[in-house]
């Protein structure tokens, strides 16, 4: 027989997984785009530099 405390726990352990795992995910994309965008905008800076000159 299982115990309603060890079902608990485990549905906890698994929505923290599931939680962290998210959390993860979405600061690497979130950083993936940040890196796009960054360098986006050291290229435009590059141009812009070049056609001053």
């Amino acid at each position: 027989m299982e115990s309603p405390f060890l079902s608990i726990l485990a549905l906890l352990a698994f929505v923290l997984l599931i939680t962290v795992t998210g959390g993860v995910g979405y600061l690497t994309l979130a950083e993936w785009r940040d890196r796009r965008l960054r360098e986006a905008e050291k290229r435009e800076q590059r141009r812009t530099s070049a056609k001053k000159r």
